[in-house]
């Protein structure tokens, strides 16, 4: 009953919503004889804050237009490579007329970033995307609400989840002979038991793998997040936090935990520091300070955006990496898509170099969390092994803002380039020489920028000998 009430309030609050947008309007427009009564300037701020309380925040747009690369502006085209019940693989394709500039992104790494699924979209890590087009080919995990995925699609699980990421994998090895990994935070358990299953099979693993913030081993500095996890029971998880999707959305009936009451959990853990930068925010725009009030709507219009998970999935993560330990006690069996327990040995890993970072002051994923996958991964060889600690850096500061962009990502940069064989450079540049982006002909690119507008499925993905789910048969 919970989701329902809830959506019964919101859809209650809403009309106060946009009367409060509609009211600020009139006490700030200059053209309005209410902006020349007194305190007018005021009033515009507290509707437009009240209006931000209230309104509902959708999934935002990555809204990458273009990027430099070497110097040289390049225009960006988002498009859907892999379309999966629960996730699409995007990509940001490069486009440039500049010879050289092509030649340079021809010749650059593929990476694939594994974004978390964990409450908020991947549009997270628009800061994290951006930073690597200048110097990579770039695909994302662009994980979908749970709320609109229908019934006839299946289950999900954390399975699936290592499931998904290790098609992807092969999907791009497919494609470009090889490719690295960088995940961040709650994706770095699930990316770690996919190369290792990879290398257990004696499949080509990823070139590198990036592990920023995720709790590889959350029995060290446990955060609160840990705390939760270890101070309740599964059967509590599961009676008190999950909830059926109402008839309003396309999967209703659906198990899962909805974003509203993570979002919740994310303001709890801060209450201050959240009621500060509101009122900080009505403060700037008293003052007309129009840069800081934009900075303010555009972190809250990311941060306040939220997803719900399938409820096996989050469930079984609980249980997993914090209840558990599964990956650092050996015991992780994961059910492949032939139905098969394979278990999880990140020992056989040999020939993926491996680059942990993490914050000093990171709230949710604690110092050495991250930094265990190195004990774990015991037979990559020690000189292709990295560990990065960045001082002054909570969880978002190691993959967004300032100190991802100044410290973080030069060294994320240098190592992906350091463990790039120039037989990987050559397969990737391989036949383009006349591109017009940075991995396609001219014709070929065209076409498929007209295709891009509509959603890719199977014909662009991996092949699977043999299929589990329904919902696998798609993608």
């Amino acid at each position: 009953m919970l989701y329902q009430i809830y959506e019964m309030q919101r859809s209650m609050v809403e009309p106060f919503a946009d009367f409060a947008q509609a009211a600020s309007k009139f006490y700030n427009n200059p053209h309005s004889a209410f902006s020349k009564v007194p305190l007018a300037q005021r009033m515009a701020a507290g509707f437009n804050l009240v209006y931000r309380l209230g309104k509902d925040y959708e999934k935002p747009e990555f809204d990458l237009r273009n990027v430099e690369v070497d110097g040289v502006d390049v225009t960006i085209r988002e498009r859907v490579e892999i379309d999966k019940p629960f996730c699409e693989l995007r990509r940001f394709k490069r486009f440039s007329d500049d010879p050289k500039t092509l030649d340079a992104m021809l010749s650059q790494p593929v990476v694939l970033i594994v974004a978390p699924l964990s409450g908020h979209y991947a549009t997270l890590l628009r800061d994290t995307v951006q930073s690597m087009l200048g110097g990579h080919k770039v695909y994302i995990t662009d994980w979908k609400n749970a709320r609109t995925v229908p019934l006839s699609e299946g289950e999900f699980h954390l399975d699936d989840y290592v499931n998904y990421v290790q098609e992807f994998i092969r999907y791009l090895q497919g494609r470009y002979g090889q490719c690295h990994v960088v995940s961040v935070c709650q994706p770095t358990v699930p990316v770690l038991a996919a190369v290792s299953l990879m290398a257990s099979r004696g499949e080509s693993t990823p070139l590198s793998m990036t592990m920023m913030g995720g709790p590889i081993d959350a029995r060290r500095s446990p955060t609160a997040v840990n705390n939760l996890a270890e101070t309740r029971s599964y059967d509590w998880f599961k009676s008190n936090v999950i909830y059926e999707v109402p008839k309003n959305y396309p999967g209703a009936g659906r198990r899962v935990y909805p974003g509203f009451l993570q979002y919740s959990g994310f303001v709890a853990m801060n209450p201050d520091r959240h009621a500060n930068s509101h009122y900080d925010y009505f403060k700037d725009l008293i003052k007309g300070d129009e840069a800081s009030a934009e900075h303010h709507r555009k972190f809250y219009d990311e941060y306040n955006a939220v997803l719900d998970m399938d409820a096996d999935y989050y469930l079984e993560t609980i249980a997993t990496v914090f209840q558990e330990y599964k990956l650092v006690n050996g015991t992780w069996n994961v059910k492949n898509e032939q139905g098969e327990l394979e278990l999880v040995r990140p020992q056989d890993i040999k020939t993926t170099a491996l680059l942990t970072v993490e914050g000093e002051l990171d709230d949710i994923s604690g110092s050495g969390q991250t930094r265990a996958a190195h004990d774990l991964c015991s037979s990559i060889p020690e000189n292709a092994q990295k560990h990065i600690e960045v001082q002054g850096a909570g969880h978002y500061g190691i993959f967004s803002g300032s100190r991802w962009r100044k410290t973080v990502y030069p060294q994320v940069r240098d190592f992906i380039l350091s463990h790039q064989p120039a037989a990987a450079t050559a397969a990737s540049a391989a036949g383009h020489v006349s591109s017009a982006s940075d991995d396609a002909p001219v014709a070929e690119s065209l076409i498929d920028d007209e295709h891009a507008k509509q959603p890719k499925t199977g014909q662009n993905s991996a092949p699977a000998p043999h299929k589990r789910n329904n919902h696998r048969a798609r993608g």
